[in-house]
């Protein structure tokens, strides 16, 4: 692996290259960046893959909650649509994505959205709804077109991104100097019981990268009580976890650490888009004797897919549970939400 790496970096520093004159185009304002009238807020990473950004996006939902008028605005990763799309009563996963359906099941009084041309999909918006106080762009950090009015970086602490290298010999999506475009990070996926010492040894090495005084902040995920999505069953903690997120071992070891026993795990690529096969699967699983009394476990993004109009009907005759899941700031909580909630009231009139 270590020599592949090394066959691959010239391609990484091409690469590297092309994106850094990118990036300087548009710092020059020789390529056209649009602001707005209202704060943007970016939640985005450095890195291909999962970062843990949608629970920290839901979180900034909830602090949100006191505005009247607040969106979301995704490109709708694998969707089966294009162009702008607003959620409503006909929306599932496969017309949206399944993390802007999340955003909408579960936030009903948010102004959900997808676009792949994010500042037509923001014009949209202020068009549809003229009182819109803010809008939240998930996974828009390489999205240049747009000027944000705050970026908030979050870099996995089990895949930091100044310990990477450029794709393909890594897995980051730009050289890590484009960190200084942050206005915050997050450092998320956090062991819980984290000490000061590695944080601030963590925190030093990120600020190479940043602009000077850049907040650092460190989450952990909180995962609650299983919630039942299929047929009516009493939970139990054998099981089938089934996963189609960029890395499912945090669950994996938060289940292991609570008493489950995992009797099999299917694990499948990001934004996996089940079929009928896939339920035919674990049908077949929970047939066999050694799964006895077995429930199935998955993730609230797998859960929305798996609930389709496709499958519902026969994911209601199996023992589903989704393990819900939160972000939860080790310290200096309040500080984060200060920080944001300024930002914000620094442009709207009271």
């Amino acid at each position: 692996m270590k020599y592949l790496k090394i066959i691959l970096l010239p391609f990484s520093w091409l690469y590297g290259g092309i994106m850094n004159l990118r990036n300087f185009l548009y710092d020059k304002g020789l390529l056209e960046s649009q602001g707005f009238n209202l704060p943007v807020i970016v939640v985005g990473n450095l890195t291909v893959g999962g970062t843990g950004k949608t629970p920290h996006v839901e979180y900034l939902l909830r602090l949100f909650n006191v505005y009247k008028s607040i969106a979301t605005l995704s490109r709708g990763y694998k969707r089966n649509t294009r162009g702008f799309v607003l959620a409503d009563v006909s929306a599932t996963a496969a017309t949206i994505g399944d993390e802007p359906f999340q955003y909408y099941q579960d936030h009903p009084n948010v102004h959900v959205a997808v676009c792949e041309d994010r500042v037509k999909g923001i014009e949209q918006l202020q068009h549809l709804f003229p009182e819109l106080n803010l809008v939240i762009l998930d996974d828009a950090m390489q999205h240049r077109p747009v000027q944000p009015s705050f970026n908030i970086l979050i870099t996995d602490y089990n895949r930091l991104f100044y310990k990477d290298y450029v794709m393909p010999a890594g897995l980051l999506r730009e050289p890590r100097k484009g960190a200084n475009r942050a206005d915050a990070v997050v450092v998320s996926k956090c062991p819980p019981n984290m000490d000061k010492g590695e944080m601030q040894r963590i925190k030093d090495n990120i600020c190479k990268y940043t602009k000077p005084d850049t907040p650092v902040f460190f989450s952990c995920f909180r995962y609650g009580l299983p919630v039942a999505v299929g047929a009516k069953a009493m939970l139990k903690k054998k099981a089938i976890l089934v996963t189609g997120i960029a890395n499912p071992a945090p669950l994996k070891s938060y289940l292991n650490v609570n008493g489950y026993t995992i009797f099999e795990q299917l694990s499948f690529s990001d934004h996996h888009q089940y079929t009928l096969q896939n339920i035919i699967k674990l049908q077949e699983l929970l047939k066999n004797d050694k799964y006895k009394d077995a429930v199935i476990l998955t993730t609230s993004k797998d859960a929305v897919k798996l609930t389709g109009p496709d499958l519902v009907e026969s994911i209601s005759r199996l023992p589903v549970f989704y393990v819900p899941i939160e972000v939860q700031f080790l310290q200096n909580a309040e500080a984060f939400d200060r920080l944001v909630l300024q930002h914000i009231q620094s442009f709207l009139k009271y």
